[in-house]
């Protein structure tokens, strides 16, 4: 690239904002750098360790109330009140209800046969 006047002149800003602003920025990280030090103690006090049976008793209470959630039916995707779950767009709805039409059309025409 040419060394225009203008580019010159930015390089010049650049160096000058450097130095400016790189006093300022080690005055921060040194103090970011003792608080560190601070919150490590800190943080060590605040923890609780568990034991692998705790954990288990834990996770296992935890799967037992998950498998009192509603079900629903894969291939409908209704639940037993016959509604759609939260997490199912329209879009999907609409195609799942084409589907279903589909296949009592081909059902109806087996049956005339």
């Amino acid at each position: 690239m040419a060394k225009s006047l203008r580019s010159k002149h930015r390089r010049r800003m650049r160096s000058v904002k450097r130095e400016k602003y790189g006093k300022k920025q080690i005055e921060i990280l040194k103090s970011t750098l003792a608080n560190a030090v601070t919150k490590d103690v800190e943080m060590k006090e605040l923890c609780t360790v568990k034991t692998a049976a705790e954990v288990k008793a834990e996770t296992a209470e935890k799967m037992e109330t998950n498998q009192a959630s509603t079900k629903y039916n894969p291939k409908t995707l209704k639940n037993e009140h016959g509604n759609y779950p939260v997490w199912v767009n329209q879009r999907k709805i609409k195609k799942v209800k084409k589907q279903q039409q589909k296949k009592a059309k081909q059902t109806l025409k087996n049956k005339k046969k």
